[in-house]
């Protein structure tokens, strides 16, 4: 499950910010040293929540830096 939220982590990342495609991203770098402010990880949250039809608060994702730390908190509700 876990590996099928960071696919879709990462696929919504490069809509949100086509600028990486075609970059190496690690799933442990920090999204904003990618350039992903605050709106941008907003969107990716609403985003990837809505195509996995899960309901989440946002409040409880917020505090997640990388696509690793987020797909884990998505997986773990």
């Amino acid at each position: 499950m876990k590996n099928q939220i960071i696919e879709q982590i990462r696929e919504n990342l490069l809509e949100i910010i086509p600028e990486l495609e075609g970059k190496i991203i690690s799933n442990d770098e920090k999204l904003s040293d990618i350039g992903a402010n605050s709106i941008d990880r907003a969107e990716l949250i609403a985003l990837t929540l809505e195509q996995l039809e899960k309901e989440i608060p946002r409040i409880e994702l917020a505090g997640a830096q990388t696509i690793n730390e987020l797909a884990e908190l998505i997986a773990e509700k």
